[in-house]
């Protein structure tokens, strides 16, 4: 899969794939607009979406409800580095979900593929091209 990433104005960057555009801004003490989440943000929170697939299509798949069901997120960021050290995802199940289904829900979550691709990460290549030489190694966009 391609994704390529333009400057719109200002401090805003977009990501289009496919059909797709995810827009990101910086808040306006960082220069931008505010007018998007920022890449980070939007980095987090694919994380709790991504929990939430594997816990939507685990109760599907046993027909149980999800109508009263969310998963929250919460960090635990270093104060110094400003790093996030530990995310903590809560699945937030209704009154009567069967206690049977509370450790396996917990695994269905935790087979998130982003979840898994940062226990494992890949490895980055950052480099600089020419619109040419990027167009003759990866084709037109």
């Amino acid at each position: 899969m391609q994704m390529v990433t333009r400057f719109p104005g200002g401090a805003r960057v977009d990501t289009e794939f496919g059909p797709y555009v995810v827009r990101t801004d910086q808040p306006p003490q960082a220069g931008g607009g505010g007018s998007a989440p920022t890449p980070f943000d939007t980095f987090l929170a694919a994380i709790g979406a991504c929990a939430g697939v594997y816990v939507l299509g685990f109760c599907r798949r046993r027909g149980l409800p999800t109508e009263d069901m969310r998963i929250v997120q919460t960090m635990d960021v270093d104060p110094i580095a400003g790093m996030v050290t530990s995310i903590h995802l809560d699945v937030l199940v209704p009154p009567g979900f069967p206690e049977k289904y509370r450790d396996p829900l917990i695994r269905a979550a935790e087979q998130c593929t982003v979840k898994r691709h940062l226990e494992t990460p890949p490895r980055f290549v950052v480099r600089t091209l020419t619109d040419a030489a990027a167009e003759m190694e990866m084709g037109p966009p």
